[in-house]
């Protein structure tokens, strides 16, 4: 009989989140094919689980899938897990997951922690409708890129982030998404030193700015939707505001002041001020 691949969740940081469902499975499959079989090795000795295990990263996935699925048909079961949390989230192994969808082989989910759930979960923001970003690009201008292009979305926002890039993450989403925009931070969920904070995105910068202990371990950020189209003022109205502030303020000042009042997108009310101040220009 042809076997199942089983994809299984791991704990994020506290080992008693892992399920009794997952303890069986890891103990009754043929392989453990694991992201890290060191970091693995860690949890699996405390469950008391022998299971043999290797390693399945983002370098070796492709090369190992054909063969693993060989396995699977001949009628061995496979456990695929991550890090940390639910694979696939952020984690290798969904080349092999397809794979196996595409031969035609079972694969069953073990549910279980996973970081971003988790953070949104206690994050005290809107969770009936919500987009999971994962990690924005390490350079400055891909990311502020990326940004700027989910500046007017509604919905829940959910990212990662490491250590090193946590302040200037924060300083883009303050400059992008305005001041006033909340943010939740989670780090370290589920550990030692979990910390879940709320605040206006300048607070939340000013605060992980002035504290070094809160620029460790890992991190969730949930971001405030943008307001509703229908919430934000017409164009008449946003024109006016603009018009008024340009006479005491340059463009690029202008157009963010504009932005933070009300809602609209950055880059779009600059190029409007442009305009604005090109055409007064004229008239003069």
């Amino acid at each position: 009989m042809t076997g199942v691949l089983y994809v299984v969740a791991t704990p994020i940081g506290n080992l008693d989140d892992i399920s009794l469902r997952a303890c069986a499975v890891l103990k009754q499959v043929s392989l453990i094919a694991a992201e890290d079989t060191r970091h693995s090795s860690r949890l699996l000795q405390h469950l008391g689980i022998s299971t043999p295990s290797m390693a399945l990263h983002d370098h070796n996935e492709q090369a190992q899938a054909e063969s693993l699925l060989a396995r699977i048909v001949s009628g061995d079961s496979i456990a695929l897990i991550s890090d940390a949390g639910t694979p696939l989230i952020s984690d290798p192994g969904y080349r092999l997951v397809a794979a196996a969808q595409a031969a035609g082989v079972r694969v069953s989910p073990v549910p279980g922690a996973c970081a971003a759930i988790a953070a949104l979960s206690a994050a005290g923001l809107p969770s009936d409708r919500f987009v999971f970003e994962g990690f924005l690009p390490a350079k400055t201008t891909a990311r502020r890129g990326r940004l700027e292009s989910l500046s007017g979305e509604s919905r829940t926002l959910i990212f990662y982030e490491a250590p090193h890039r946590i302040v200037e993450c924060l300083q883009d989403m303050r400059d992008i998404f305005g001041a006033v925009r909340r943010i939740a931070l989670g780090r370290e969920m589920t550990k030692t030193f979990e910390t879940i904070r709320l605040l206006p995105a300048a607070e939340l910068c000013a605060w992980v700015e002035s504290d070094a202990n809160q620029q460790k371990g890992e991190f969730v950020l949930v971001v405030e939707g943008a307001p509703a189209t229908d919430q934000l003022p017409d164009e008449a109205e946003t024109d006016a505001l603009l018009v008024k502030l340009l006479k005491y303020l340059p463009v690029k000042p202008a157009s963010q002041l504009a932005a933070e009042l009300t809602g609209r997108r950055k880059n779009a009310l600059y190029d409007r001020a442009l305009a604005l101040h090109a055409g007064s220009a004229g008239v003069d």
